[in-house]
């Protein structure tokens, strides 16, 4: 007798009778909140660009755009009132670059440790520590900043021309700290992740750590490691409190960190708190830049994606 004669054979509830496959209604509510969980940030992004378009549209409709773009004087709240948008986006750039510059080697550095060097035990006491920075309060740094950071740079200010009470340098300064656990976290994650074989071949060469960390895990991380570096540019580029209390709150179009100037958020956080009357053209300068500044995270990440999908590796 066939095995397909028993299978026709046998009676239900016996170890060859197959019975029709039930509907997994478990993994298809999985998949259905996996699915809402996605739409809800596609949403919410057409929704904050809906919600800025209207008074945008509004705005350029009384503002000459290329005033906009490329005006240096920035007063739309005094009379007569100027558009040009050049100095928030100078002092946006400014505290950003003097960010990175704090954040990136020490975030770096502090992944490679974790990855390459540190022990189980180590790694376990380290790196939670370093995450702790990540759960500070944005206003504590500020305030760090204001009264610690600033007046350290001008006690010890090697030059005859220290630092100003409000300045970018101590706010790009903290701001790189808090960063660090953004691209630290991430990046050791990202070396985490590749396969223990390429270190094993490299050491089998007669390399030493130095030499794989730089030369072999640190080019086949480097994916998730722009990815990292990017994503602590977006935040330092969307940071509001602590620009807002250390940089100060007057536009100035300089790149001299030792100076006072406003950024983009500072000024959304300063304007939004206000007594403008809704619908004026004061009120409306908080859309068009909050709009500029969606544009310009936008591009960032799609300039992310570009570089982590061409120096993406592929492991089997």
């Amino acid at each position: 007798m066939t095995p397909r004669a028993v299978r026709r054979r046998a009676a239900p509830g016996s170890p060859g009778f197959l019975k029709r496959s039930q509907p997994r209604w478990t993994e298809r509510s999985v998949k259905v909140l996996l699915v809402a969980a996605a739409l809800v940030s596609v949403l919410t992004t057409v929704g904050i660009v809906v919600a800025l378009i209207p008074p945008v549209v509004e705005f350029f409709g009384k503002v000459d755009f290329g005033e906009f773009i490329t005006g240096t004087d920035w007063s739309p709240l005094f009379e007569p009132p100027h558009f040009g948008v050049l100095p928030l986006v100078t002092a946006t750039l400014v505290v950003t670059v003097i960010a990175l510059f704090v954040a990136v080697p020490l975030g770096l550095g502090a992944a490679v440790y974790l990855s390459e060097y540190a022990g189980h035990r180590v790694r376990g006491i380290f790196k939670p520590v370093l995450e702790v920075l990540a759960g500070i309060p944005t206003v504590v740094y500020g305030f760090f900043a204001l009264k610690a950071i600033t007046p350290a740079l001008q006690r010890f200010w090697p030059g005859d021309d220290p630092p100003e009470v409000f300045n970018a340098l101590s706010a790009g300064f903290v701001m790189g700290i808090m960063i660090i656990p953004t691209i630290a976290s991430l990046a050791e994650d990202s070396m985490a992740a590749v396969p223990r074989s390429l270190r094993d071949g490299a050491y089998a060469l007669g390399s030493s750590r130095m030499q794989v960390s730089t030369r072999v895990v640190f080019p086949a991380a480097l994916s998730g490691i722009v990815a990292a570096v990017v994503l602590g540019v977006s935040r330092a580029i969307g940071e509001t409190m602590i620009v807002a209390i250390a940089a100060g709150g007057r536009p100035n179009l300089t790149f001299n960190p030792l100076e006072g100037m406003q950024t983009m958020t500072a000024f959304i956080a300063a304007a939004g708190i206000g007594d403008l009357p809704t619908g004026s053209t004061g009120y409306q300068t908080i859309f068009a830049v909050g709009l500029l500044l969606f544009a310009i995270t936008l591009v960032m990440n799609l300039i992310s994606i570009r570089l982590v999908r061409r120096y993406r590796e592929v492991y089997e």
